[in-house]
């Protein structure tokens, strides 16, 4: 009798981890597509009577989301721009790891830290890697797909660099601790972020201000993104090509990444523009800070 019951639960709990792992698979997979999508940010709070609080922002785009690997353990997704019907921008690009073994995780200043995971700790967990225009790693965060009360999202914090909208225009803060939560709606699906911005002082950490953020996606017809979906037929193998590179050097013998922000003036993604399909190795090289 024991013998049964321990046997039909270890049944129950086998059938109850496929069922949430496929439910996370189609939570994973419905980001892809045609979305319309709705930046809003608004600073919440200061611990700094003095502070300065800045404008809303808000921005809104036509974007496709390209489903470029999936393995089922493994799926990248990149995102591209359309810009008023006109022309195509690549975007940012997100990787979504089963059990990940371990991460790249931000430290500060173009600075990135190899990080290894106890098998216990990401047990049934997806880490979501999310990079750079330029394929250059940007943060990584671990946490648990919940689907309940007909409800599917994923929360996790993380430490990042600034967001593109601030980052050549804020110098009052270092690095962002986010806690992210990424939600599938039947209209698509939100991207909500709890925000710390933080300034970094020796040893101290001192929050300057909170911030809260949504970026929603609502589905659109596939075929207004009909020019990404071009763009990445026609450019897709120099991209592959590039983020072999990188990940050359986020492998684990590496376990600290450095960046130059420019070389010879300028950020990587201009250097890409013009897919130099023979110059990728080089490129990445020249932005990459070894020691002497």
């Amino acid at each position: 009798m024991r013998h049964f019951i321990l046997s039909a639960c270890a049944l129950f709990s086998a059938l109850s981890i496929t069922a949430q792992s496929t439910q996370d698979l189609q939570s994973i997979r419905s980001m892809c597509g045609c979305y319309k999508v709705d930046f809003e940010f608004a600073e919440t709070f200061s611990p700094d009577t003095n502070y300065v609080f800045q404008d809303n922002y808000s921005a809104s785009a036509l974007e496709w989301v390209q489903m470029i690997e999936d393995n089922g353990s493994t799926m990248r997704m990149q995102h591209i721009l359309v810009i008023q019907d006109m022309y195509t921008v690549k975007h940012w690009r997100q990787d979504w790891i089963y059990q990940p073994k371990e991460s790249f995780d931000y430290v500060e200043g173009r600075t990135w830290k190899l990080t290894s995971h106890d098998p216990m700790t990401v047990a049934g967990r997806w880490e979501q890697r999310v990079f750079q225009v330029d394929d250059s790693p940007r943060y990584a965060s671990v946490g648990t797909w919940i689907h309940a009360d007909g409800r599917h999202f994923w929360e996790a914090n993380a430490r990042t660099p600034l967001p593109r909208r601030e980052y050549t225009k804020r110098s009052d803060y270092d690095v962002m601790d986010r806690r992210n939560r990424h939600e599938i709606h039947d209209a698509g699906w939100t991207h909500e972020q709890d925000n710390l911005k933080v300034q970094l002082d020796g040893e101290n950490e001192i929050i300057i201000a909170e911030e809260k953020g949504r970026n929603t996606y609502t589905r659109v017809d596939d075929e207004r993104c009909q020019m990404a979906v071009e763009y990445w037929t026609e450019n897709k193998d120099f991209w592959s090509e590039v983020r072999d590179e990188w990940g050359k050097h986020m492998q684990a013998d590496n376990d600290l990444l450095q960046l130059r922000g420019k070389v010879e003036g300028k950020p990587p993604y201009v250097y890409f523009m013009d897919h130099p399909t023979d110059e990728i190795s080089s490129i990445i090289e020249s932005f990459i800070i070894t020691e002497e």
